[in-house]
């Protein structure tokens, strides 16, 4: 008798952009091709509470997700979709309750029962704060905002998973095991307390947790890790929460193997690197994830096509159709390898995790957390620059023959124009001009009430969607009640000096001579972060570099407008500026901040403006046609090289070569 294989976990890939209606297709073509659940993508002005229209949501519509400005989008979204059948996976966090709303009042149009809806808002908005950025308000009512909608799914959708805790983004921000592990049990926690406070934890509610995790490249490592976290979960839900059910206590988790690790150079060789990530998450049977999403080969280099998708899609298919790894009880255990580093690994986040805990809790320690992930980045970073940490195409193994994946100019992505952000936006109007205004006035009175008096936000939401409240509408009403919030950057007590002194010494003692030339005594440079791209990490890790380096760095953190950053580039008499853009607006907000910048009386020619971010080389090159002195890739992965070349266009803008 053959061994008992279990049953595959859901299959997804992370998908939307553009429009709604693309992102429908998409879905129904990856449903026909084997896709056992949907992971939604939603644009940033829809993560951070704006409508499509909105002077910060310029340039970024539809880049890294669908926009869900309103009911009709999410329509479309779903359209010939059937969602009582479906498993729907949303990465939503500061407007998780919104989101929700809207995907509740399809499912009820669609004729769906509430109680059959499944799937997950990812809904953690504490790690918006350490890593993605794409928080709206305090951290206090933003906690209450998740408490809502756990006790309103658990009457009205009780087979939704209302909450994620996600571990992903702080690996991508730097977090080692340890912090990963201690980081997102603490964030856990804060969400737990704050439902048992309303009166309403029960065993089956602490059950109903799910985790998102990250995979990376260590494989032992990673695999000891999710054997850890899971040893930890069992450890807090029994002894915190009292929780004798052994099936209740079960660290149920997701997982996005890690895009942290994905090249643009040699992008082919992602694939190997994917399927060891995913294996190390699906060997360990005591700790398997239950759901798992890769990225494409090319994710470092734009979005993904449909064809890269279905890449991705047949590295799980075949694990879970054609090997035997699925088969066995855990095959790891009792192995003294695997055990020992678990062990190491438990008690290390296990003393960080009470440290947070001494602190306060995560809503306190928020400023801690961020500065030990900024440092964990910065020795990572120092580790790629001395080549103790081995990462091929970048600083080993650099020659390469052409690749015929990638074919020339950009053809090998997907992108996303401009024109598409007209239509939305036109959409968007469309909707508005056929709206009942009084349902909609009375909606939004009836959302701050319960903003104010401490009601569940989860009814008013809802009857709001069905009245046509558009996304920017339902954000700014608690906005009114809960204000907005600015993160801690982390930057400020860090430094990432070390691993290489002689290069940086040498790279010292270039920045002061040229800040002597041009007649300052230290080289002052704007580290600017506009539009909504909340991933900081890059422009995180150069301010603290550019100190290193004997310069001043001016860093006011994530989400400003063009304007703003001119503005400081004037008032702040800066000899330097770098913009930091991921989520691939730059085609549309750089030209605005050069536009600004010279509206100000900055002179680009002595005050160098240089780009990092995911751009295409087609793009790149537009941009120095534009007045851009230089685009950094994630192929320039060197700081300090990067950093000395910037100070050099500036000796060589004022007249010193």
């Amino acid at each position: 008798m053959s061994p008992q294989r279990d049953k595959p976990w859901i299959i997804r890939t992370y998908g939307g952009y553009g429009t709604a209606r693309q992102t429908n297709e998409l879905f129904r073509k990856g449903l026909a091709d084997g896709q056992t659940g949907l992971s939604v993508a939603f644009d940033l002005p829809t993560q951070t509470g704006y409508d499509s229209d909105a002077v910060m949501a310029a340039g970024e519509v539809g880049k890294v997700g669908v926009p869900i400005a309103h009911i009709e989008d999410m329509r479309t979204v779903f359209d010939q979709i059937p969602v009582a059948e479906m498993n729907t996976s949303m990465t939503i966090n500061a407007t998780a309750p919104w989101l929700l709303a809207l995907y509740i009042a399809v499912a009820d149009e669609h004729g769906a029962d509430r109680k059959a809806l499944r799937g997950t808002t990812q809904n953690d908005v504490l790690k918006e704060y350490l890593s993605r950025g794409t928080f709206i308000f305090p951290p206090e009512p933003s906690i209450r905002l998740t408490a809502d909608t756990i006790e309103f799914t658990g009457h009205e959708v009780p087979k939704w998973n209302p909450v994620n805790v996600c571990s992903y983004h702080l690996q991508e921000a730097g977090a080692d095991p340890v912090l990963e592990i201690a980081f997102t049990l603490a964030n856990a926690v804060c969400i737990l307390d704050a439902v048992k406070e309303r009166g309403m934890l029960t065993p089956e509610r602490v059950g109903a947790l799910s985790f998102f995790c990250n995979a990376g490249i260590r494989f032992v490592e990673e695999t000891c890790k999710m054997r850890a976290f899971t040893r930890a979960w069992d450890r807090i839900t029994r002894e915190r929460y009292g929780v004798e059910d052994e099936r209740l206590r079960r660290f149920r988790y997701g997982v996005q193997v890690n895009s942290l690790g994905l090249t643009a150079v040699q992008p082919e060789n992602n694939v190997y690197r994917i399927l060891l990530e995913m294996l190390g998450v699906t060997l360990s049977k005591d700790a398997r994830a239950r759901a798992v999403q890769l990225p494409a080969w090319n994710e470092a280099l734009g979005l993904p096509r449909a064809w890269d998708q279905q890449w991705s899609r047949r590295a799980q298919q075949i694990l879970a159709m054609e090997t035997d790894l699925l088969e066995y009880e855990d095959i790891f255990k009792g192995s003294e390898v695997i055990e020992a580093k678990t062990d190491e690994i438990f008690e290390a986040a296990w003393a960080e995790y009470e440290h947070v805990l001494e602190a306060g809790g995560s809503v306190n320690a928020i400023e801690y957390m961020k500065e030990k992930l900024v440092a964990a980045h910065a020795k990572r970073v120092r580790g790629i620059e001395s080549g103790d940490i081995t990462i091929l195409g970048i600083n080993a193994e650099k020659n390469t023959e052409p690749s015929p994946l990638v074919g020339e100019g950009d053809i090998h992505i997907v992108k996303v124009s401009s024109e598409m952000q007209a239509e939305q936006i036109e959409r968007l109007e469309r909707f508005r001009g056929s709206r009942d205004t009084a349902a909609v006035t009375r909606a939004i009175d009836a959302l701050k009430k319960a903003a104010s008096d401490g009601t569940n936000i989860m009814p008013p939401s809802v009857e709001a969607a069905k009245a046509g409240v558009t996304t920017g509408e339902w954000a700014d009403a608690l906005r009114d009640v809960f204000g907005t919030y600015r993160a801690p950057t982390g930057v400020s007590a860090q430094a990432s000096a070390g691993a290489d002194g002689s290069r940086l010494d040498e790279a010292r003692e270039r920045v002061k001579t040229i800040a002597s030339k041009i007649g300052v005594r230290r080289i002052r440079i704007l580290v600017g972060k506009p539009g909504l791209d909340g991933h900081s990490n890059a422009a995180e890790q150069l301010a603290v570099r550019a100190r290193d380096l004997g310069m001043e760095a001016v860093y006011p953190g994530i989400r400003l407008t063009p304007a703003e950053i001119a503005q400081m580039a004037a008032d702040e008499d800066v000899q330097l500026i770098g913009l930091s853009i991921l989520s691939g607006a730059h085609d549309l907000i750089v030209p605005e901040v050069l536009e600004e910048l010279r509206s100000r009386g900055v002179d680009i020619d002595k005050v160098p403006v240089v780009v990092g971010g995911t751009i295409p080389d087609d793009d790149a090159r537009k941009l120095t046609e534009l007045g851009v002195r230089r685009v950094f890739t994630p192929r320039d992965y060197d700081l300090t090289r990067n950093l000395t070349e910037v100070v050099e266009l500036l000796a060589n803008g004022n007249g010193h070569s």
